[in-house]
């Protein structure tokens, strides 16, 4: 899947040849074991290790330790309107930033088996209306997610709409915000989300509905 769904034409369906094929597949693969290498260095495991639990980090994070995510990455931001969630209410937002790598695009193309050589194939991308290779749309998107998951308390997805208005090359940085904009139940809320770029462009909007339900209790055993 990409972004603004260029026309389709005789060479969008042309297969690669083998050995193009097999190269960039060989890319994919190795692309991926590196990120996935990378990501269990940065957590201060090796890829036998188990378990490892992180705040995460950045200049802007919130002063709180944010409890509802895993692991965090130094190149990813994070910045919300408040750390309680007895507060949480219209106009709270989350705002989330990172960079979309080639090993994102790269992981992201092996874990979903979205191939389309828009993203893969730089000679072929340079035939397109694009001029050039450009991240997954639902890749991009997936920092809406991230966004949300930082709301303080546990944030369950009920629906999602997106609108896709622009490309993001390979290595852009872009910021997801969600902000709430109606209370629709006691932990049921519709948000605005939206993804830009640092020059203030909207590749994508939309709308979300969530659950925030008060973030689990850890058992300490």
């Amino acid at each position: 899947m990409s972004s603004n769904h260029p026309d389709s034409d005789a060479t969008d369906t042309a297969v690669l040849p083998n050995e193009q094929w097999s190269s960039v597949s060989k890319h994919v693969v190795n692309s991926y074991l590196e990120a996935n290498n990378a990501f269990l260095a940065a957590m201060g495991l090796s890829p036998d290790s188990e378990g490892g639990r992180l705040a995460v980090g950045g200049p802007d994070t919130a002063e709180a330790p944010v409890t509802e995510v895993a692991f965090g990455d130094e190149t990813w931001v994070m910045k919300r309107s408040t750390d309680d969630y007895e507060d949480l209410g219209v106009g709270d937002y989350v705002r989330f930033t990172k960079p979309i790598q080639e090993t994102d695009v790269s992981a992201f193309a092996q874990i979903s088996g979205d191939t389309n050589r828009l993203h893969l194939g730089e000679e072929f991308a340079e035939q397109t209306r694009f001029g050039g290779r450009i991240a997954h749309g639902t890749l991009v998107a997936g920092t809406i997610s991230a966004a949300l998951a930082r709301f303080p308390g546990l944030t369950i997805y009920l629906s999602q709409d997106l609108e896709f208005q622009a490309p993001v090359e390979i290595g852009q940085t872009v910021t997801a915000t969600c902000e709430i904009v109606e209370v629709l139940g006691e932990t049921q809320y519709r948000l605005h989300t939206a993804v830009e770029t640092p020059d203030e462009t909207t590749v994508i909007d939309g709308e979300a509905v969530v659950v925030i339900d008060e973030q689990p209790t850890e058992d300490d055993d």
